[in-house]
């Protein structure tokens, strides 16, 4: 394993699981075997059989018992904090040791969130972690949105966390040189808004520890005029679901070219887990193989890249954690 990624993956999560993660995990190892180990958690003798049958060697894997299986009916903190066996629970438990770089899994999104605080902590202190995704251009590179889910309220100063984060993550995963941060909103002035809104402009207006464009409105999503979308959970949760229903409807119509195809998720991969003490992806609960693979992709350039190491250090160093 000298000098490879040793990436955690929960084989028991996800809608067709245990099929899927083998099939995927088959996938990256063929496609970044080089650099690439996979810890697989589950139920061991399930996991051996797969194998087999994906004609994954037993040399590139290490396999690590865990018989329980939270259920996308659970309570997911309850289920994580009651089933210390699960796959999920056992494989926070090798990422906080340092025994895994990564861990990735399609189950579960609460319990993987909620797994993620409670196991890993957060960067720093007071910090609101959360989940981004991509934004798909027109002119070829992708914006990102945060946040989508993690959690359904905010306040002001976790808006301004959430750009933090964005603008780090745009930095060094995207590649993109001094992100342009946009706080989505109903108008671009800044008393237009909620509440919400229009205190969290205050705060981010003249920040140095971002590059902030102002308000930005639903029809410049897709313009080039931001490359950070920020919002509360609530909000990015119903445009992600509603992306997703868009581009689902056109391809039952027969529709389909190359921007278009930049809205499936099995492309994206996943979500990485931003503000936490490690490095977490979460994919989509209907991930196929194709995404079990590009979600391992994730994960790996998420550990590569150092984002939580390099995230803890942005906000120590602008000190943006003192805005709770």
């Amino acid at each position: 394993m000298e000098n490879k990624v040793n990436i955690g993956l929960d084989v028991a999560g996800g809608d067709f699981a245990p099929g899927c993660n083998l099939e995927g995990a088959a996938m990256a190892l063929s496609g970044f075997g080089d650099r690439l180990h996979l810890t697989l958690f589950g139920n061991e003798e399930v996991i051996r059989e797969g194998l087999k049958s994906h004609n994954i060697p037993e040399s590139s894997v290490t396999v690590v018992h865990a018989p329980e299986i939270i259920e996308m009916g659970d309570s997911p903190l309850k289920a994580f904090l009651s089933k210390p066996n699960s796959s999920i629970a056992v494989g926070f438990k090798y990422l906080k040791e340092g025994l895994i770089d990564g861990f990735a899994s399609a189950g579960s999104t609460g319990a993987m969130f909620g797994g993620a605080v409670i196991s890993l902590g957060g960067v720093v202190d007071n910090i609101r972690p959360c989940m981004m995704t991509y934004v798909p251009k027109p002119s070829g590179r992708d914006g990102i949105i945060l946040d989508i889910g993690a959690s359904a309220d905010s306040k002001p100063e976790n808006l301004y966390q959430f750009a933090v984060l964005g603008s780090t993550f745009a930095q060094l995963i995207s590649n993109i040189d001094n992100p342009r941060v946009g706080l989505l909103n109903i108008g671009e002035e800044p008393e237009k808004g909620n509440e919400l809104t229009k205190a969290a402009y205050k705060l981010m207006d003249g920040s140095t520890d971002f590059n902030f464009v102002g308000n930005v409105e639903g029809h410049d999503f897709f313009r080039d005029k931001a490359d950070v979308y920020v919002c509360n959970g609530f909000t990015g949760n119903v445009i992600v679901k509603y992306s997703e229903s868009w581009y689902q409807l056109c391809r039952k119509f027969g529709m389909n070219n190359e921007f278009l195809e930049r809205f499936n998720f099995e492309n994206q991969g996943g979500s990485p887990v931003l503000g936490v003490n490690g490095s977490v992806v979460i994919g989509h609960g209907i991930s196929n193989g194709k995404a079990i693979k590009n979600m391992i992709r994730l994960t790996m350039n998420v550990v590569e890249n150092k984002l939580s190491q390099r995230i803890k250090e942005a906000l120590s160093r602008n000190d943006s954690s003192t805005h709770e």
